[in-house]
């Protein structure tokens, strides 16, 4: 198969590292490794802030693309139109300049448009890789509406696909409801010796991690309501995150009176996370969907305990 021989990988990603979630880490994470295998990759991704426009080391070279992008921890409909127009064009020149034996697009959309315009139109071998929230129904209180706009313009992104990747069953299955194609299952994975630097388990008292956006499929309002519940008992609270719900988040710590015992981080470095997440006991995730929570995973190898905390309404994971 070409993806096991491949040796120049022309990835098309929107997110990647400072920028995005769980998924971007992923991707990362996958990319570094690889490099030691002797595989170079070219990675187009979005810019944010005042990040570098090139970042090129031996094998790996990040090139941003300016898309309007406002927010690290979310992507605006318009921006990610503007990142599909223009990743495919970058994404034609470098096929003719830089001759990747394949592209490897994560994320449905807004990715995986690009990457399969420009397959079909250069005839490279194309992979993609979904991550959940990209497909119909996988994170519908951020997506629904696009969906619904821009779903009967999808389909040739799967179709034309040689090889498709789901990072869990669940988003294998979501998908193939949408689309009749073969999808294979690898799960996410860790860097577990990140993760080993705390040796002073449990602490007392025992202190409670949220890692995530502050967005509704996250329900990060829940954790406030929930840790309500248990004031009488002794415990600190940290939630790493940021996003649109922020201060709607600080009026309900506000409201419950637990200003003393929730700390707010706003967004920071992987470095940072791991480093709270080798700190915490227990990770809380009161998310409404989730595909194959990063986050989790994370806290897991690093000796937290894991509760999922459950809507009557809410789907499992």
């Amino acid at each position: 198969m070409v993806h096991a021989q491949a040796k120049k990988i022309l990835v098309i990603t929107h997110e990647y590292p400072p920028v995005g979630g769980g998924g971007s880490k992923v991707i990362k994470d996958l990319c570094e490794g690889l490099t030691s295998h002797d595989v170079s990759f070219y990675i187009l991704t979005a810019h944010y802030g005042d990040l570098p426009e090139i970042e090129a080391a031996q094998s790996l070279t990040i090139e941003r693309l300016r898309t309007h992008r406002k927010e690290a921890y979310r992507a605006s409909l318009t921006s990610m139109f503007s990142y599909v127009w223009k990743s495919f064009w970058r994404a034609l020149r470098l096929i003719r300049i830089w001759q990747p034996d394949m592209i490897h697009a994560h994320f449905a959309v807004p990715g995986g448009a690009s990457a399969a315009l420009a397959a079909i139109l250069t005839k490279t071998p194309y992979i993609l890789t979904i991550h959940g929230g990209d497909v119909p129904g996988g994170a519908p209180e951020k997506t629904d509406r696009w969906f619904r706009i821009i779903k009967p313009f999808t389909g040739f992104i799967w179709k034309k696909a040689e090889k498709i990747i789901a990072v869990s069953d669940v988003s294998r299955q979501l998908a193939r409801s949408h689309y009749p194609v073969e999808i294979d299952v690898i799960p996410n994975g860790v860097d577990r010796t990140a993760l080993s630097g705390n040796t002073a388990k449990p602490h007392d008292p025992p202190h409670i991690l949220f890692a995530g956006r502050f967005s509704p499929e996250k329900n990060a309002l829940a954790v406030p309501k929930i840790l309500k519940e248990v004031v009488d008992h002794q415990w600190t609270c940290t939630m790493i995150g940021d996003g649109p719900q922020n201060d709607e988040l600080k009026a309900r710590i506000q409201q419950f009176g637990l200003n003393k015992r929730i700390a707010l981080t706003g967004w920071v470095t992987q470095e940072e996370v791991n480093h709270m997440l080798c700190m915490g006991d227990i990770l809380i995730m009161p998310s409404l969907r989730e595909s194959m929570p990063m986050a989790a995973l994370q806290a897991l190898a690093a000796g937290n305990a894991l509760i999922k905390a459950m809507s009557a309404h809410a789907p499992t994971w």
